[in-house]
């Protein structure tokens, strides 16, 4: 093991991925989104399955990971089924949503992560980071003075209670435990995969509020 945590793994300890906006005006919460969400959740299923594999092939039994992953193949389940309800209560039709650009290429890059020759620890700080958004933004929207109105409480608590983010810190832990092992070469992609996740995660925000 290194003497020193590699920048990224440094930074995972440090870094708050909550974007600088109006607490509880979270993409998320947006009634006309609704169906982008869903198209991304879809995209992303296949994606996580993806991170399973590669942690079954790439990681130690012992430390948990495929367990770990596995939750959160499972709570995709949950998720696709929650989005469903709600838009059948709102009467968001879903099959009728085409996706916008910047979903559509979010989706591409998660594609491009899926294939056997992105490493696992590449994958594994992908799903870490988007993860970690979700969370940490709901989780802002739940303090005591975002302003968040009340019939928006119960979606905020859904992403932004406290065991996601525990799950979250498990994420966490597999990224870092494996940076630590890495390669110069790997944690340079690791690097680079990071910033697109944050990249994405900015223009699907700017296309829910109608900018480009």
């Amino acid at each position: 093991m290194a003497e020193e945590a590699p920048p990224l793994v440094r930074r995972s300890h440090q870094t708050s991925f909550y974007p600088q906006h109006s607490r509880w005006e979270h993409q998320y919460l947006r009634l006309q989104n609704m169906g982008q969400d869903y198209i991304f959740v879809r995209a992303f299923v296949p994606f996580v399955a993806s991170v399973l594999t590669k942690a079954y092939k790439g990681s130690d039994d012992g430390n948990g990971d495929v367990e770990v992953i596995l939750g959160g193949v499972a709570a995709l389940h949950d998720e696709i089924s929650w989005f469903k309800k709600e838009a059948f209560k709102w009467g968001v039709q879903l099959s009728s949503i085409v996706p916008q650009k910047a979903n559509q290429e979010y989706c591409r890059f998660l594609e491009s992560l899926i294939g056997p020759e992105v490493e696992y620890t590449v994958a594994a700080v992908a799903f870490w980071a988007i993860e970690t958004i979700y969370q940490q933004s709901f989780a802002h929207c739940l303090e005591d003075d975002s302003k968040t109105p009340p019939e928006l409480k119960e979606t905020c608590q859904r992403w932004g209670n406290e065991s996601f983010g525990e799950y979250c810190n498990s994420l966490r832990n597999i990224v870092d435990r494996q940076l630590e092992k890495a390669s110069d070469d790997v944690i340079t992609k690791a690097e680079a995969t990071l910033l697109r996740v944050l990249e994405h995660e900015v223009d699907f925000w700017n296309m829910s509020h109608g900018r480009t």
